[in-house]
């Protein structure tokens, strides 16, 4: 008996195909990969078909490519050749803009740094920043566009960034005030340009690509140390921004016991308190680096230097504290903390933890609660290109 076609069996149209189903196929290869086109349809729920047809619009795209080297062993019938996220033919350009230095890197759509450059800024002015890292990106391009298509950039900043209109609206330690960063971008490089704040980012590149990514995708907060201090917490999926886009400001949280002058005027906030530039300020005055660096500190920690242990362990317990607190707040699944020591060196990690659970009511398993950045020798990188990442995958571009 001759089977009858039903219409739901034929694949659908490129233009009819639903861009949730998309990214959704995207996705599943992502997360496990090389996978079956049969086991993407369990995955997706989706049909077949639909799967046979997204799977085919994303591989003309260069998006995803057939992996035979991955068949296991043939079995009866055709075998199945399993689908991976082609690494080889797409990138991103990430880009992180610090206080003292803009990271630019080029990245592959597993979010694996190619190269990266960290340049000082000749000067802080939007202006100065912001061509420099158009330069920059230039060079990458030149070198690597010819073999890997640049789908977008995306940045990552401190401050109080509104990703929505791609602006930061407030940068106090560099300065800033209602640049339209994402506008300036795209018109020097000619790419989509995204941007959002380094908590955001990074917990976009932890749900993503990281260690804990599907608890991530459930709830967790995200705490990012450097020159500035942001938060960001997420459930269901989703991150939250506020209505104005202002969600995660705990820069200037008192903190017992600190006497750092503040920029906004007052002592003791949490950013003066943990912020990259007392703690390098006080490893100069100790002689324990020569060079004004958090790096620095982080290597002679990393070496031996009882100093920088004891100055990093300091900064630990005092971000474990402010952690117990957001940990406590929200009760997420995971906690995810971003910070030079706790990210490199072991015995932050430990006090970091052991001062959560010393302050939190929560109950929760610090080991299976608390961790460190999923990127440590990548942290600024991955941030700006989680940026642009986050977009592909939530709308390919078919």
């Amino acid at each position: 008996m001759q089977r009858t076609t039903r219409r739901s069996d034929l694949p659908l149209p490129a233009a009819r195909r639903s861009p949730d189903s998309t990214a959704a196929v995207l996705r599943a290869v992502l997360d496990h990969g090389p996978i079956a086109r049969s086991s993407i349809a369990r995955a997706t729920r989706l049909s077949a078909a639909t799967v046979s047809g997204i799977a085919a619009s994303l591989q003309e795209r260069g998006l995803v490519r057939e992996v035979p080297e991955a068949v296991v062993r043939p079995g009866v019938g055709r075998p199945h050749v399993p689908l991976d996220v082609d690494s080889a033919a797409i990138g991103v350009i990430g880009v992180h803009i610090a206080v003292p230095r803009a990271t630019v890197a080029l990245l592959d759509l597993r979010g694996r740094v190619l190269v990266r450059h960290q340049n000082p800024h000749r000067g802080r002015d939007p202006q100065s920043v912001l061509a420099a890292v158009a330069d920059r990106v230039a060079a990458i391009r030149r070198e690597f566009g010819r073999r890997r298509r640049i789908l977008g950039l995306g940045l990552a900043t401190g401050g109080w960034v509104d990703g929505v209109n791609g602006t930061v609206v407030e940068h106090p330690v560099l300065g800033w005030r209602d640049v339209p960063v994402a506008a300036i971008l795209s018109a020097a490089t000619r790419l989509p340009v995204r941007v959002d704040s380094n908590s955001r980012a990074l917990l976009r590149a932890e749900q993503l690509l990281g260690r804990v990514a599907g608890d991530a995708r459930r709830s967790a907060v995200q705490i990012f140390v450097g020159n500035v201090v942001d938060v960001a917490f997420a459930t269901g999926g989703v991150i939250h921004q506020g209505p104005r886009s202002a969600a995660g400001a705990v820069a200037h949280l008192p903190v017992d016991g600190c006497d750092e002058p503040c920029s906004c005027g007052r002592i003791g906030c949490l950013q003066a308190a943990v912020g990259e530039r007392a703690l390098v300020r006080r490893a100069l005055a100790a002689g324990l680096i020569e060079r004004p660096d958090i790096h620095a500190v982080v290597d002679a920690a990393l070496a031996g230097s009882a100093g920088a242990v004891a100055l990093l362990e300091e900064r630990a317990r005092r971000v474990g504290r402010a952690a117990a607190l957001l940990l406590d707040l929200f009760d997420p699944d995971v906690l995810l903390v971003s910070e030079a020591g706790a990210n490199r060196v072991p015995g932050c990690l430990a006090a970091l933890r052991a001062e959560v659970a010393a302050w939190s009511s929560a109950g929760a398993d610090m080991t299976t609660t608390v961790h460190p950045s999923s990127f440590p020798e990548n942290v600024l990188a991955v941030a700006g290109g989680a940026v642009a990442l986050d977009q592909v995958y939530a709308d390919p571009p078919i």
